[in-house]
């Protein structure tokens, strides 16, 4: 069963993620009893997610301000402040950032693609060590270890997605 939960913008947890980005999440499982989670992401222009699949959630996300490149499935969208995109569970897809920032919600329905984010990310709550960044191999890795599938590196900005990859449709 849910329980309400309330929390100020300086209690959520933050994870350093692409490009230096910081990623706040806002609700996860534990909060939501499973049901969803909410991330909110300040990205640098040029971030680029692997293209990469969930399998248990859906995901939606809301381009508060900026602008970039989502592509699911074989269809490639350029969303600017306020665009939305729905990327279905089992569908390929990834992201290419094009403003110098972003600043977006994800929802993932249900819960659980936090815990990849989690595995993947530095949580900078705690000190950095020197040298660390976020490399593809720690995002196999974690995407492994949580359940996602990583398909293949981040696509350039004009760039359709490779048809090999949509065989998972």
């Amino acid at each position: 069963m849910s329980i309400p939960y309330i929390a100020q913008a300086g209690e959520h947890e933050q994870l350093e993620w692409l490009g230096g980005g910081v990623m706040r999440i806002l609700l996860d499982a534990e909060k939501t009893d499973g049901q969803a989670a909410l991330i909110r992401s300040d990205a640098m222009g040029g971030s680029a997610s692997p293209v990469h699949v969930h399998d248990d959630e859906d995901e939606v996300i809301v381009l508060l301000s900026g602008s970039g490149v989502f592509w699911a499935g074989d269809q490639r969208y350029e969303l600017t402040d306020g665009g939305v995109a729905f990327l279905p569970r089992k569908v390929p897809h990834a992201y290419r950032f094009t403003s110098q920032t972003v600043d977006m919600l994800a929802v993932c329905l249900p819960a659980g693609a936090e815990s990849f984010f989690r595995t993947a990310g530095w949580d900078l709550s705690r000190p950095k060590p020197e040298g660390w960044q976020l490399t593809p191999a720690a995002l196999a890795a974690a995407a492994a270890a949580t359940g996602q599938t990583i398909l293949g590196p981040p696509l350039s900005a004009d760039a359709l997605m490779p048809a090999s990859y949509l065989d998972r449709l």
